[in-house]
């Protein structure tokens, strides 16, 4: 299947070359002429412009628009709303706010262009795992995008499949979730877990390192080791994780995270889980908790936070930013 992609930053790239792993034709586009040339080069038809991408797409076009959320998704989506015709559909394949998603479809469908918001995990290693894909929009316009869907995700692979479970899209890493905004709405909660997850996870490495301060009594003192309980943990435990592999792949790599200065940064979705709690009324401590440490780690550091920063280089490419605390 025919599809543009709009944005090759560290997941958009990777997707467009996993598309075309499978033959699936991709036309690309991204303000950084270097970053189309290099797709062309792998074998993607490169253009200059939103106008030069819709033009080279047979109809009816499907474009998927992997840029930062808030003002670029905005002025991509409203450019192509401006550009494509009845029956196309645009993907946003960011981590979008859902409110924004249903009111964009809204708008969308007076033209009669289709909207479906996909919350998407998988990071900068999706390229070789597949990414999971949590879906919203119209039934028909999914239904349409079935091949990019099925060929980017997961698929089964080894995991084995839950007892009592009969099939369906989700054991291959994909699922329609409902109506537009309800991808991206499952998407920030499953990234709002996330936080709660990382949280847990560093506090506990931090508690292992300092069972060797002096302010424990010293028959109490223990010098651990740090990185190979990260391995042994990975291996057949309770907590076994992609998130506790990524942990041990960094501690191993710098058992100190001397690289990591623990200044925490959060993209926006773990504020929006706990802004719909507070609008549901449903308590979420944890995950609300997670979101606070985040903030104070710009002001002061621990290991944790070392920790955190570590995994979110691990599993995303973030890098810090430089703080002044």
């Amino acid at each position: 299947m025919q599809l543009g992609m709009i944005g090759l930053g560290r997941m958009g790239a990777n997707m467009a070359r996993r598309l075309m792993r499978e033959r699936h034709p991709c036309v690309v586009y991204d303000r950084s002429a270097e970053a189309v040339t290099k797709l062309v080069g792998e074998g993607a038809r490169g253009v200059d412009s939103l106008a030069a991408l819709v033009e080279a797409l047979a109809r009816p076009r499907a474009v998927w628009v992997m840029v930062p959320a808030g003002a670029p998704t905005e002025q991509i989506v409203t450019e192509l709303g401006e550009l494509l015709a009845p029956g196309d559909i645009i993907i946003d394949g960011g981590n979008s706010w859902f409110k924004d998603d249903v009111r964009r479809a809204r708008a969308l469908s007076a033209n009669g262009v289709h909207y479906v918001d996909v919350g998407t995990s998988g990071g900068v290693l999706g390229l070789e795992r597949g990414y999971c894909l949590m879906i919203g929009g119209e039934l028909a316009a999914v239904r349409q995008l079935e091949p990019v869907f099925a060929t980017l995700a997961p698929g089964r692979g080894a995991i084995e499949r839950t007892p009592g479970r009969a099939g369906g899209t989700a054991e291959d890493g994909y699922l329609h979730c409902g109506p537009s905004g309800s991808g991206h709405f499952v998407k920030m909660i499953h990234n709002g877990i996330e936080y709660g997850v990382m949280q847990a996870l560093a506090e506990g490495f931090d508690i292992l390192r300092g069972s060797a301060s002096p302010q424990v009594a010293a028959e109490h003192r223990f010098e651990l080791p740090i990185a190979d309980i990260a391995e042994v943990w990975r291996r057949g435990s309770v907590l076994s994780s992609w998130l506790l592999d990524l942990t041990a792949k960094a501690l191993a790599e710098d058992p100190a995270l001397a690289r990591f200065s623990g200044s925490v940064e959060d993209s926006g979705e773990g504020r929006w889980t706990v802004m719909a709690a507070i609008e549901e009324a449903v308590p979420a401590d944890v995950i609300t908790a997670a979101l606070y440490t985040r903030f104070r780690s710009r002001q002061a550091h621990t290991f944790a936070e070392k920790v955190l920063s570590a995994m979110r280089f691990q599993f995303g490419g973030h890098v810090e930013r430089p703080t002044g605390g």
